[in-house]
């Protein structure tokens, strides 16, 4: 059987890499910024290696080391650094701290919101901004959800991959994502494994309170429209 490509990189892209719908707020954002942007849980670079290529200056932060070095390879012209969103020291200050695709609702719960939101804090120049997606849990599950939603797929280097939500569990925190991957190599043998995703429910009033707790004032919100693969989203943003 021929060899995988890196099993983290392409489940990240094949869930993560196809959603474009918010690629015109970040540019937005980085283009009012006026300054160097840090990129929290940036992956193999869906947003960085975008406002990157507009001319930006972007660092990607993300705690997965074999993201960060595909993400290398795909925009050389970018900084990685792997460090805990929810706590990291990078000795230098941005305009613009951003948190796409719902990372502030997969940290773990309030105590590890406000670690990474006062990692901002300390993190933004005068008057800098944060901006962080949310999803509106409700929406994901209602009676016109469909069962089982259509499953995410990457073909890359002959291996077709297949991402499909399965179930999903709901209490008083949020709700978990239980997915089955399968991964085909070009010869037709089959690799089978399941992944879980927690989210926690956030709405946006609770996330600037917990920002101004941390030294932030609300600063607007932005709406991401609905599209046909993806629930729309929310992003708050924050200012030092």
């Amino acid at each position: 059987m021929s060899r995988a490509p890196a099993a983290s990189v392409a489940w990240h892209d094949a869930e993560n890499g196809s959603y474009d719908a918010d690629l015109f707020l970040w540019r937005e954002l980085a283009d009012s910024a006026h300054g160097p942007i840090l990129d929290l849980g940036a992956g193999t670079g869906r947003v960085a290696a975008d406002l990157a290529a507009h001319g930006h200056e972007v660092v990607a932060l993300d705690a997965d080391v074999g993201l960060l070095a595909e993400l290398e390879q795909r925009a050389p012209n970018l900084a990685t650094i792997e460090a805990d969103a929810r706590d990291f020291e990078l000795g230098r200050s941005f305009a613009l701290v951003i948190a796409p695709m719902q990372l502030v609702q997969i940290l773990g719960g309030p105590d590890a919101r406000a670690a990474m939101l006062r990692s901002v804090h300390a993190h933004l120049t005068p008057g800098g901004t944060f901006a962080a997606a949310l999803v509106d849990l409700r929406d994901v599950i209602t009676d016109e959800t469909p069962d089982p939603p259509l499953p995410d797929m990457l073909e890359r280097d002959g291996w077709v991959f297949s991402s499909q939500p399965v179930s999903v569990e709901v209490d008083d925190d949020g709700l978990v994502v239980e997915r089955h991957r399968q991964a085909v190599s070009p010869s037709g043998e089959i690799e089978s494994s399941t992944a879980r995703d927690s989210f926690d429910y956030l709405s946006p009033d609770r996330l600037e309170a917990e920002a101004r707790a941390a030294g932030l004032e609300p600063a607007g919100r932005w709406e991401i429209p609905d599209t046909l693969d993806h629930f729309g989203s929310v992003v708050v943003t924050c200012r030092r």
